[in-house]
């Protein structure tokens, strides 16, 4: 089976630090290279992959500002869809602008949808609807306006996260500094506990984070170590007390979630989106409503077996198992065309 994979091009495929959803088509790519399939990247030049690597945009628009995003996604789209027929199947990670192409290839065409930005995108997704294979990465994050071929749980790579038994005592909030993320309900909840925060991530809004977060940072009860790789990552996971994750929006999966649970560190997340799909209140964590709920589960924390917390990563979000669920849904497409009997 060939198969060619689009990955965004914000950051590099895997990103150095933030970048989800690139990290995301790494993983899936690695485990199908491993399995023995033909798997073409198309991401940044500066992507890392053991497939075979095609780019035309150099670096991700984020980190090289010079880079004018429009631009170069229609080139990154465009390379891929010139090369159609050489896939059996295409593997869309690059929100709803790829379906626009879909139309003018054979070639059997999947989107795994990483969240709805907007409404206001929904009318390509409806249009392509029937045209095309639509992968949720959560029930909750489903529309009833489409039709989808399978819920797939993101994957990690347990290899990258070290489960720690016995924790430090700060709180810990990894995430983008946005009103979305609630970076400044978790400074709320870190003080009334009378808890060190500390905080990680990328300012996405400047304003908010001027605002809402700067102020109370002192060096001490509350520090903002800024967006970090994947060696600290692992370091402030596993050693945090817990994750505060008190989101203001319908989160579509959470990879800082499940990220912290490998570690072995239980979350305190505000029940919205998917987060009753990767938390089990009480026993890996705390599903709360307010922050007055979310500073009383902190003194519940210690009640949380934290190797209960891994397990349930080992069990449900492995990459092995995000691979596997995806090479069947290929399959199911092929098959579906009537390509593979």
């Amino acid at each position: 089976m060939r198969i060619g994979i689009l990955s965004p091009i914000a950051w590099r495929t895997p990103p150095r630090h933030y970048g989800p959803w690139e990290s995301v088509v790494s993983l899936l790519t690695e485990g199908l290279v491993s399995r023995g399939y033909e798997v073409t990247l198309f991401a940044t030049g500066d992507s890392k992959t053991s497939g075979k690597l095609q780019a035309v945009c150099p670096r991700g628009y984020e980190e090289d500002p010079s880079l004018l995003p429009k631009v170069w996604e229609c080139l990154h789209i465009s390379e891929l869809f010139e090369q159609a027929d050489d896939f059996d199947i295409i593997h869309n990670h690059f929100d709803f602008l790829p379906l626009t192409y879909s139309g003018l290839v054979t070639t059997p065409f999947v989107t795994t949808i990483h969240g709805f930005s907007s409404p206001g995108i929904l009318p390509v997704y409806k249009k392509y609807n029937h045209k095309v294979f639509y992968v949720s990465i959560s029930d909750a994050d489903r529309s009833p306006d489409l039709d989808y071929i399978k819920t797939i749980h993101h994957g990690i790579n347990m290899k990258q996260f070290d489960f720690q038994p016995e924790p430090e005592d700060y709180l810990l909030f990894f995430g983008r500094l946005h009103p979305d993320k609630g970076a400044g309900e978790a400074l709320e909840i870190a003080r009334a506990c009378h808890k060190k925060l500390i905080m990680a991530g990328i300012i996405q809004d400047e304003a908010y984070y001027h605002q809402k977060v700067e102020p109370h940072l002192d060096g001490q009860g509350a520090v903002y170590v800024g967006s970090v790789g994947p060696v600290q990552r692992n370091l402030l996971l596993k050693q945090a007390y817990a994750l505060l994750h008190p989101i203001n929006f319908d989160e579509p999966f959470g990879l800082s979630v499940v990220e912290s649970l490998a570690c072995g560190t239980p979350v305190i997340a505000f029940d919205r989106g998917s987060m009753r799909e990767l938390i089990e209140d009480g026993k890996n964590g705390f599903l709360v409503s307010t922050v007055e709920e979310a500073i009383n589960a902190v003194a519940r924390i210690k009640d949380i077996d934290r190797a209960c917390c891994r397990r349930c990563v080992e069990q449900h979000f492995t990459v092995d198992r995000m691979v596997e669920e995806y090479i069947q849904v290929y399959k199911t497409i092929l098959e579906k065309r009537g390509i593979l009997k």
